[in-house]
């Protein structure tokens, strides 16, 4: 928290992007996606540098160098899917629950990566998102979901992941990225300002013909392996 509010006052002088998104948000014929999401990680990298976060990035030889994908990973906090962003040089975007999306600067910010927001009590609203999903990322575009659906100060322990979650990469066929996020919850949970690292570590894109034919359910439990594998090999080593 108290690193949250020196990137507040920090940024301050550069209150001006907030209203500098909404209009690119509201122009992207003219600007297009690149130069919106360029916009985004430049307002990423200038609070990064406000709060003394580092980002190391691992394993961007696993994205696929074409089509769209589906980004899949653990929760840990507010930052874990500005790291990502960061970590991932071409355009994706994000899906947030609706209630947390109408901030000020956060709708700004996904609006100007036209991210989808899905409404948690709300069936229908939900089940379009998973059909949008399915059809922006056949056309070409890649999304962050969060199976877990939630962050709970599990820190870099993974929770359950929701099969729903998934409904969309089957639909679509594409491929599905597992992403391991450690020490994410450190930027904005830890009480103080000194430097912090976290990590984003690609793993290996699950193309369509490896998950053909399971259940959700079971892609869930295998996607939440890779994850939890790759934390365990990271934080506690053999």
């Amino acid at each position: 928290m108290l690193r949250f509010l020196k990137v507040i006052v920090w940024n301050l002088p550069r209150i001006y992007m907030i209203p500098k998104m909404a209009y690119k948000a509201r122009h992207k014929e003219r600007y297009g996606e690149e130069a919106c999401y360029a916009y985004a990680r430049l307002a990423i990298r200038r609070m990064m540098r406000a709060g003394r976060i580092y980002t190391k990035r691992f394993g961007a030889e696993n994205l696929p160098q074409e089509g769209g994908y589906l980004l899949c990973p653990n929760h840990q906090g507010k930052y874990d899917a500005l790291g990502i962003m960061i970590s991932h040089d071409k355009p994706c975007s994000v899906v947030i629950d609706d209630a947390k999306s109408h901030g000020l600067l956060v709708k700004q910010f996904i609006d100007l990566v036209q991210g989808k927001r899905l409404k948690k009590d709300d069936t229908r609203q939900s089940i379009g998102i998973i059909r949008e999903l399915a059809e922006d990322t056949k056309m070409g575009r890649r999304f962050i979901i969060f199976p877990e659906g939630g962050y709970f100060h599990n820190h870099n322990t993974v929770g359950e992941f929701k099969p729903g979650c998934f409904k969309s990469a089957v639909k679509a066929r594409v491929p599905i990225v597992p992403v391991a996020l450690i020490d994410s919850y450190r930027v904005f949970e830890e009480w103080t300002l000194r430097r912090v690292e976290t990590q984003v570590h690609f793993l290996k894109a699950i193309p369509y013909e490896e998950y053909k034919g399971m259940t959700t359910t079971q892609i869930a439990e295998m996607v939440k392996d890779r994850i939890t594998s790759r934390i365990s090999d990271v934080v506690s080593p053999a």
